[in-house]
């Protein structure tokens, strides 16, 4: 199983029920032998440019583990659904994650060293 993000904007009208149109696709992929992993609601936004006749759109990120070969019927069947006005599955590159969470961790680390150091000057400076 591979593991790919799948962004979908959603018609704006859909802004008070959701759910449904959210169960829809989610099933479109567990249908497609996936599971959706993590969702990242972001809510309504303004999009660049008008999407069929639509200027804004409801974005949500699904993160979906899937056989590579059942993206392209996945996406073959996203492109039917009404709700969804636009789509795209990507694969993450998992090593650049890994590297900028590694790199983050490292940062606060750094920044508790300082503040620890910063800590000790000022009870030094105390006595």
């Amino acid at each position: 199983m591979n593991r790919y993000e799948l962004a979908v904007l959603y018609h704006p009208s859909l802004e008070v029920d959701l759910s449904k149109a959210e169960d829809r696709v989610l099933k479109i992929v567990a249908d497609n032998g996936g599971k959706v992993i993590a969702t990242d609601n972001w809510g309504k936004r303004k999009l660049a440019y008008p999407i069929k006749k639509n200027e804004h759109a409801i974005y949500v990120f699904y993160t979906v583990e899937m056989p590579g070969s059942n993206v392209a019927k996945t996406e073959s069947v996203l492109n039917i659904t009404d709700e969804v006005i636009r789509f795209l599955i990507t694969k993450p590159d998992l090593k650049a994650i890994a590297k900028a969470e590694a790199a983050k961790a490292e940062k606060a680390e750094r920044a508790a060293k300082r503040g620890e150091a910063v800590a000790d000057e000022s009870e030094a400076k105390d006595d």
